[in-house]
């Protein structure tokens, strides 16, 4: 499963980059927003960074809006994907700009039928929100096991990029059901790594090697 990093911190994605764990980055307004910096620049700077995709979102509400910010947006670099979202107007979008051989992430998924349009109108990525669902007490992963079966039973292209992660729990359930990618925040990405036995033990070899009175170096 690749990981792709929730975040317009360029500082947060530099750290996870040098460990080789990004393999693209999600933006949107509220993340570039929380950002304080100018859209164009901060994009450019991610996706000089990283060569994966780097996903920058549309504003506009309708299809030829849509289409007009996609292609000024995918000026900033080869790697962009352009983001739109799960409307009808988003789809029409979705199926120029694809037309024109651009990257385009479907964003604002909810539902099975919802990623069936999205990969009948050619989408690069589908974006699921597990969390969002999970808040109104739906299973979120549910979804994903719904459309990895349809894209499955048709050989769709589109990936599926598990979003609106929460949890360690959605990490390792999009991984168990064989999502094609998970974005992420870095906060989440890094407490992978954590777990309280681990701690424990390292604790425990740290003390029984003080006790030899031994070095390494």
């Amino acid at each position: 499963m690749k990981f792709f990093v929730d975040t317009a911190d360029v500082d947060a994605i530099r750290e996870l980059h040098e460990l080789g764990m990004v393999d693209g980055v999600t933006t949107n307004p509220s993340l570039i927003a929380k950002s304080g910096r100018d859209i164009k620049e901060v994009t450019r700077e991610i996706c000089e960074m990283i060569p994966g995709p780097v996903s920058a979102e549309t504003v506009a509400l309708d299809a030829d809006g849509m289409i007009a910010e996609g292609r000024e947006l995918a000026k900033i670099a080869d790697n962009i994907t352009i983001k739109v979202p799960l409307t009808w107007e988003g789809l029409k979008a979705c199926k120029v700009l694809t037309g024109e051989g651009r990257m385009v992430n479907v964003t604002l998924c909810f539902t099975a039928n919802q990623a069936l349009l999205a990969a009948k109108a050619g989408a690069t990525f589908i974006s699921p929100f597990v969390g969002r669902l999970d808040d109104i007490n739906l299973d979120g992963m549910e979804l994903i096991a719904e459309i990895r079966e349809i894209y499955d039973n048709y050989d769709f292209s589109t990936e599926i990029l598990t979003a609106s992660i929460r949890t360690l729990n959605h990490m390792k359930q999009a991984a168990l059901i064989g999502a094609d990618v998970a974005t992420a925040p870095p906060s989440v990405i890094k407490s992978m790594a954590a777990h309280p036995l681990t701690d424990k033990g390292l604790d425990g070899f740290l003390k029984d090697w003080a006790k030899t009175g031994q070095k390494i170096l």
